[in-house]
């Protein structure tokens, strides 16, 4: 909005010039997305409470400490990191670029399924939520319209093409298959961020990593000059990105405030799910799905824990793990909370590095 109403009046007033840089609104998105949690926090936590009564059910299978702890605190706090990302958005980023409106068309429909998921656990007092089957069919419905969509931003070769880590002229040409693979890049990041949100602060923080790592990628990728020099492919119009992830990183420190040990609020389906769908739909725009693999890799870990947990025990009626995700594992082995939340923030960190050196190591 800023740029559309400021950026023409910079003849009459040359300091609004300054809103034509990427880098200048995404620090702005930042500072207002943070400001907005800020601001309407408390309030929005005190309503949640008043209105969920006992706050999130607590799962019985699992760490029994979680049942005294964390009872009563009250869940779908990815409302306020919704509504602050978004107004900040709204604020700040060029709206005619499609690019802001896929990604944020994915962030709200699965911000609308999670919202959905906690509001009956929350009325039915039960662990169960929206069915399995529907959430999927549901996001598959959205991500596959998304990279649909994405697709016709983009020219050949990226059209339906993979790029590979690592090597600066490798596409692997997939065509329309690439529909269904964008798709699961974006439900996978999805889920595998529902499956982390698991105690006070885990989830937040690395979403806020990786999302700070695809805000450069979107940066450099966007930007033809930086692209070439780093001799990864120009994907026009996605600096764009940055404003909305500069947005969510502001909205997550905000939340963060609220979520830290010990969490006033838990941000909920509606918060993972969504952040989880940012993630894989900017993965997908920049054409670096791979990358967040790297990047995202302790998602990745939480999701194949569960797997891996699953398919042993329906195999060979044996577990793998104590309790997965993989963070409930090192609770039940004695780590305290603190120390698995810090430790997973560390690994984030080192994958976020490892994957913005495949920017340069090609």
């Amino acid at each position: 909005m800023f740029y559309h109403f400021l950026v023409p009046l910079t003849d009459t007033i040359p300091l609004f010039n300054v809103f034509r840089y990427l880098t200048f609104r995404a620090g702005g998105a930042v500072m207002t997305a943070l400001i907005i949690a800020f601001i309407i926090g408390p309030a929005s936590i005190r309503w949640l409470k008043v209105h969920q009564g006992k706050g999130q059910p607590i799962r019985t299978d699992g760490p029994q400490r979680h049942i005294i702890e964390k009872a009563g605190t009250p869940t779908m706090g990815g409302l306020l990191i919704l509504l602050s990302m978004v107004v900040s958005t709204l604020l700040w980023a060029d709206l005619s670029n499609m690019y802001v409106w896929i990604v944020l068309l994915v962030t709200l429909s699965f911000g609308l399924l999670g919202f959905a998921d906690d509001y009956l656990k929350v009325s039915k007092r039960s662990s169960a939520g929206v069915g399995g089957k529907f959430k999927l069919a549901f996001q598959f419905m959205v991500a596959g319209s998304a990279v649909f969509f994405l697709m016709q931003l983009q020219m050949p070769p990226l059209m339906g093409a993979v790029t590979v880590p690592f090597f600066k002229e490798v596409l692997v040409q997939l065509g329309w298959v690439f529909i269904l693979f964008g798709a699961v890049v974006i439900v996978g990041a999805s889920n595998a961020v529902n499956l982390t949100d698991g105690l006070d602060g885990l989830a937040i923080v690395p979403v806020m990593i990786a999302a700070s790592t695809f805000l450069l990628i979107s940066y450099l990728v966007g930007n033809v000059v930086f692209a070439d020099y780093l001799q990864v492919h120009y994907v026009a119009g996605t600096g764009e990105l940055t404003i909305l992830l500069g947005a969510l990183v502001g909205a997550g420190l905000g939340f963060l405030w609220y979520n830290a040990p010990p969490a006033m609020v838990f941000m909920g389906d509606t918060g993972s799910l969504s952040l989880g769908g940012v993630l894989g739909a900017t993965a997908v725009a920049v054409k670096h799905e791979l990358v967040l693999v790297i990047v995202g890799g302790l998602f990745v870990m939480e999701a194949v824990s569960v797997i891996v947990q699953v398919i042993s025990f329906k195999t060979t009626g044996k577990r793998v793990f104590k309790m997965a995700p993989i963070h409930h594992h090192f609770e039940q082995l004695g780590w305290r909370e603190p120390t698995i939340v810090i430790r997973f923030w560390i690994i984030a960190v080192v994958l976020a590095l490892i994957g913005l050196s495949t920017l340069k190591l090609r």
